[in-house]
């Protein structure tokens, strides 16, 4: 088989909104669900290694905290902060990105849109090679005189 290659131009003129919404909601929400997993992780390894309690030791050896305050005591504080942020920022982006789809919109129809090159590809089968048919000996075809190049559905006729 060979692969027949063209260059063809394509031109994005409109993007759906209402499409680029629903797409980006559920990236933003799953990309939101990650993160807040990844804090969940994060902030139990660091609580388990006991870093939150050295750091308040040391700032308050430093002065910055005042003897027996604990601001990372209420670890469900800051998994309520993560989860709050992560869906603020599902929703805003949501917003932003669909902002987005509505501008190139209305930039697209003063410009023209944006032009890809793309290459096509189509897969062909080789060309089979015309089989002449044979001969008789005495130089007269044998299918009854037609010429088998010209004619696309050869009948034979059989002579007795």
């Amino acid at each position: 088989m060979t692969t027949q290659v063209r260059r063809v131009r394509r031109i994005i003129r409109k993007i759906d909104s209402w499409t680029v919404f629903k797409v980006s909601g559920i990236f933003w929400l799953v990309a939101g669900l990650a993160s807040i997993l990844g804090f969940v992780m994060f902030w139990s390894v660091i609580d388990a290694s006991g870093i939150p309690n050295r750091l308040v030791e040391t700032l308050t050896e430093i002065g910055l905290f005042e003897q027996g305050t604990d601001p990372f005591a209420d670890s469900e504080r800051f998994l309520r902060i993560a989860v709050f942020g992560s869906i603020t920022w599902s929703v805003v982006a949501t917003g932003l990105t669909t902002l987005a789809a509505v501008m190139y919109n209305l930039i697209s129809d003063i410009v023209g849109g944006v032009e890809f090159i793309v290459l096509e590809e189509n897969l062909a089968a080789p060309a089979t090679p015309r089989v002449p048919y044979p001969q008789a000996s005495s130089g007269a075809p044998t299918n009854g005189g037609l010429d088998m190049a010209t004619q696309e559905n050869p009948v034979t006729t059989v002579r007795g």
